[in-house]
């Protein structure tokens, strides 16, 4: 899954600045318009406008980028309801991807989550495909 590529705004004029910085000065509420529809933003999402905003304010260049969680094998093995031993035998057979930082695995929250869903999904096949024998063996 590639990120999107970092995006750097460079600060704003003073004036605009200023007027920011005093659109800024008591308030807490964020409401963003899309397309004409009104949004208000849920607290993280306005926490990390509200701090985008207050640099802008400052005349501070930005840049906003996506982090991807990186996890150890412990955590994702963990996440995954696994042994660490059963996660690190997938990964060396390349049932889930796996990056090196040096000798340390690291495998990408998003790869685990997506591994459950697949299970869950073959499960949920084998579930159904075992009623339907139940089914026909009884007709």
């Amino acid at each position: 899954m590639a990120l999107i590529a970092p995006r750097v705004t460079p600060g704003l004029p003073a004036d605009d600045a200023r007027n920011l910085a005093r659109s800024l000065q008591d308030s807490n509420d964020i409401t963003v318009f899309v397309d004409g529809t009104v949004h208000r933003l849920p607290n993280e999402a306005r926490d990390a406008v509200v701090d985008l905003l207050a640099r802008l304010s400052r005349g501070e260049t930005v840049t906003v980028s996506s982090v991807e969680e990186m996890l150890t094998t412990s955590q994702a093995a963990e996440l995954a309801g696994i042994s660490h031993t059963y996660l690190r035998n997938m990964t060396d057979r390349g049932e889930i991807p796996v990056e090196y930082r040096g000798t340390h695995r690291r495998i990408r929250q998003a790869a685990i989550i997506a591994w459950l869903e697949t299970q869950k999904k073959r499960q949920q096949a084998e579930a159904s495909a075992g009623a339907d024998e139940s089914t026909d063996s009884h007709s």
